[in-house]
């Protein structure tokens, strides 16, 4: 089994975190972003989407994280993914919320372009995504800290669950623009518990130095 990743990626930590987790072993078959190896025609002819993660398992080739996490608790025998319909059914929503509503205002808007992503981005027009991500991310984050996690140690319930894998990743991609999470005490305390977990740490280094390699000139020229 073959996994496609960088662990710069924050669609790759969640799958490099639960498959570490749980033992799952893989062949990393690393896809530098900063170096467009996803534009490489030869990854190109492996997955034409040209995204990261790709998962390879025989005659399987299964991209997107969501589904990919998936595949690999069915493989693993993980509880992660609950086989009881109703638990699982709250799982693939909170899944689905992170993919879409949170990742877009939070990552896509109010993260991303502080770094000039999409690559090449009008630097006028990335301040204004990044205003518009700042007045309408606060929204959602509530909703994660107040409504989803609420006084319980993890997204859906009391055990970590997929969406704690997926989610996590893209909260802390925050931590890139020293984002604010003062105002979310739950949210903090839930991402205390993921960064508890004993291959966090691994799993997040690549993308951590890349965190202080961007943050180097500006603390420079402080």
């Amino acid at each position: 089994m073959k996994l496609y990743c960088d662990p710069i990626s924050t669609t790759s930590r969640p799958v490099m975190l639960f498959a570490a987790e749980h033992g799952v072993a893989y062949e990393r078959e690393h896809v530098d972003l900063l170096g467009e190896g996803n534009r490489d025609p030869a990854y190109l002819a492996i997955n034409p989407n040209g995204v990261v993660p790709f998962l390879v398992d025989g005659d399987l080739a299964l991209g997107e994280s969501t589904a990919i996490l998936k595949y690999l608790s069915w493989k693993s025998g993980s509880s992660a993914y609950p086989t009881e319909i109703a638990a699982r059914a709250k799982v693939d929503e909170a899944m689905s919320w992170f993919a879409t509503n949170f990742h877009e205002y939070f990552c896509v808007f109010t993260i991303y372009p502080r770094f000039g992503v999409p690559l090449g981005i009008d630097p006028q027009l990335a301040q204004g995504l990044v205003a518009f991500g700042e007045e309408k991310a606060p929204r959602w984050l509530s909703v994660l800290d107040r409504h989803m996690i609420a006084d319980r140690p993890f997204v859906c319930g009391e055990t970590i669950t997929l969406a704690d894998y997926l989610g996590s990743a893209f909260v802390t991609l925050g931590d890139a623009a020293a984002y604010d999470l003062e105002p979310y005490p739950n949210i903090r305390r839930w991402i205390a518990n993921m960064r508890a977990l004993p291959s966090w740490d691994v799993t997040y280094a690549g993308f951590y130095g890349m965190v202080a390699a961007l943050r180097a000139p500006v603390e420079a020229t402080a």
